[in-house]
């Protein structure tokens, strides 16, 4: 079996304001790199339509309809300080939450060795009842749910390795123990969640770092805070929120990692699968606002990915 790689040509009609970090062009940024015949492999997946009742393991339904009733005719309204919705916003959405849930169907009914999302917006950010840090929904946690309730999941790992703390991904799931979430992120730095005090129902393991750190250290609270936890946890799935914004590059953020720290924590986690869950693995962009720095991370990310 192949990696998976999902991706639509909606993504890029999610508009933000001139200027934003968070655009069209990182998408096409990915695919110009994944265009590469190393990459030839890739079993390419058009990124189905949703289905919009599963928004609802994340979140209330009247939050949901408040998102829907925020989209715009035309323009471009914001919905919070960060995060801006336009006409085509809704679509690209549910397919995002869409290509998860499929990715999740692939790797358990054995379509696919393991599946590589690259949508957009990202959704680590979005709370039970908050849209907020470029994201509308939860995509990770509504996979994760889709899992339990479609494949009887009975344990989720989520890492999260976005330079910004997935406060979402831990809202959701503060005090379920079959989920576990966890996280390396910059630290002060948005969202300003991510302390290590915060444990939930013992589910949650934040790894914060320092500005300025390197591979060094972000490779050493894998190997003594996320790995153990992991394998304590032993999952049936594994899910990356892979945000590449702790990319040395990145203007976003200050801590220095290169596209090997990516493929070394790749194969981290790949190995994990290996041991726990079947080697099912399922990876979801999250951030990465460098073009560069972004393309030569995903890039390294699929290869590890495609290597098996």
């Amino acid at each position: 079996m192949a990696t998976r790689l999902y991706t639509h040509p909606i993504f890029l009609e999610h508009i933000t304001p001139p200027g934003h970090p968070e655009r069209p062009d990182r998408l096409r940024a990915i695919e110009r790199v994944l265009d590469d015949e190393a990459f030839s492999a890739l079993d390419r997946v058009i990124a189905p339509e949703g289905d919009e009742a599963t928004i609802l393991y994340a979140h209330p339904g009247n939050f949901v309809e408040r998102v829907r009733a925020a989209i715009p005719q035309s323009g471009i309204v914001s919905i919070d300080a960060d995060t801006s919705a336009s006409p085509k916003s809704w679509q690209a959405v549910v397919r995002a939450i869409g290509a998860a849930n499929a990715a999740v169907d692939d790797v358990f009914e054995g379509r696919a060795a393991n599946a590589f999302v690259a949508a957009r917006p990202p959704g680590h950010h979005a709370e039970k009842t908050t849209a907020m840090g470029f994201c509308f929904f939860n995509t990770a946690a509504i996979a994760a749910r889709h899992a339990q309730k479609k494949h009887q999941a009975e344990r989720v790992a989520i890492v999260d390795w976005d330079v910004h703390h997935g406060n979402g991904t831990q809202d959701i799931f503060w005090d379920d123990p079959s989920v576990l979430y966890c996280s390396t992120h910059q630290m002060p730095l948005y969202p300003g969640t991510g302390a290590k005090s915060e444990t939930g129902a013992g589910n949650i393991v934040n790894a914060p770092l320092a500005p300025q750190t390197g591979g060094d250290l972000f490779r050493d609270a894998f190997l003594s805070r996320v790995l153990p936890s992991i394998d304590a946890f032993a999952p049936d799935l594994i899910i990356i929120s892979a945000g590449f914004d702790a990319h040395h590059r990145d203007p976003l953020a200050e801590i220095n990692l290169t596209e090997d720290d990516f493929d070394w924590a790749t194969g981290q986690l790949m190995e994990c699968a290996g041991r726990h869950s079947g080697n099912k693995l399922v990876s979801l962009l999250e951030g990465g606002y460098d073009l560069q720095g972004l393309a030569f991370s995903v890039a390294a990310h699929v290869g590890r990915l495609m290597k098996g």
